[in-house]
């Protein structure tokens, strides 16, 4: 976890159980990571690369995903809880029993398995 924080590189880490509350991960590299049950609530995972991450029961309750790349991530279990999801690559990602009460998702591909992919624009657009 310490190289993540000092060097926004953790491609491959396991990071599994961690508690990454409230942090500034910005462009963070996360390729294949396993964050699986992570507490990743309120982090800034603003233009993160998240593909094939996984992410399986992972809290990320307020979080603000923006332009981050979680193509083909392990998403199932995900408590997207009052999140903010804009502008995500979600393509191909597994998004079982996800959780997305109160979240704001705007303009997220989300095309599963493989199908094409589709926007989710807010009712006022």
């Amino acid at each position: 976890m310490q190289q993540l924080l000092s060097t926004g590189a953790c491609a491959n880490c396991d990071l599994s159980g961690a508690n990454l509350k409230g942090a500034h991960l910005i462009g963070a590299d996360l390729r294949e990571a396993n964050l699986q049950g992570a507490n990743l609530s309120h982090a800034n995972l603003e233009g993160a690369d998240l593909r094939e991450a996984n992410l399986a029961g992972a809290n990320l309750t307020g979080a603000f995903v923006t332009n981050a790349d979680m193509k083909e991530a392990n998403l199932n279990r995900v408590d997207f809880t009052e999140a903010t999801i804009y502008d995500a690559n979600v393509y191909g990602a597994s998004m079982q029993d996800m959780t997305i009460s109160n979240a704001d998702i705007f303009y997220t591909g989300i095309g599963v398995g493989g199908e094409g992919a589709e926007d989710v624009v807010p009712d006022w657009y």
